[in-house]
């Protein structure tokens, strides 16, 4: 929500401050340094990750709908809640 409040807050301002926008772009520029120690564990067990791929991607999948779903479910079960005034 925070996040979603300070774009709203850019983008009634018609502008992104100085401060936050060299912050992003030094971010931006190192990004791929954030990636490399995923890239090592996986090379590093690269025999293991071939043989559990599959395993792997499914329950990447099924963790991502599950995730997704209650997420939903929550999301239905507020609104409700606060049609019926009871917020």
């Amino acid at each position: 929500m925070a996040v979603a409040a300070v774009v709203a807050l850019f983008w009634a301002q018609g502008r992104v401050p100085n401060a936050v926008g060299e912050g992003a772009d030094v971010l931006l520029r190192h990004l791929s340094l954030l990636f490399v120690p995923a890239g090592v564990g996986v090379l590093q067990h690269l025999p293991l990750v071939r043989a559990e791929g599959l395993v792997i991607v499914v329950t990447v999948v099924a963790s991502t709908l599950l995730t997704m779903a209650v997420t939903t479910l929550v999301f239905l079960l507020r609104v409700k809640h606060v049609e019926e005034g009871q917020s």
